[in-house]
């Protein structure tokens, strides 16, 4: 496999992973994003790269930097977009969030 099918087929994969960790189907995704579904199918496959405002729409819509599809880190972006979530949560909600946070924390030191 070429480079460039290996980084598309992975960069399908965290489409699908993310996609499905949020509860959306394809066409929920395509709708979200103001893609067709043949899009998202294609990218999630990674049959062909994507033009960068169709890499941004899909990006958007699943609520991660393009820089994590692309690459599979994360950058401050979405560490941002994530502050964004916790915005929305009650004084007492982000207490409970911060705890499992931290709970995380510990369990991956451990390893």
């Amino acid at each position: 496999m070429a480079d460039s099918e290996r980084f598309l087929t992975e960069m399908g994969k965290r489409i699908s992973e993310r996609r499905r960790k949020m509860g959306l189907t394809q066409e929920a995704l395509a709708e979200k994003g103001d893609m067709t579904t043949q899009f998202v199918s294609y990218a999630e496959s990674g049959k062909r790269a994507m033009r960068p405002e169709n890499l941004l729409k899909i990006s958007s819509a699943l609520g991660v930097s393009a820089d994590y599809l692309l690459t599979g880190d994360t950058i401050d972006k979405d560490i941002l977009l994530l502050s964004d979530k916790m915005r929305s949560l009650t004084p007492s909600q982000l207490r409970i969030v911060e705890n499992i946070v931290d709970e995380c924390i510990r369990l991956f030191q451990a390893d």
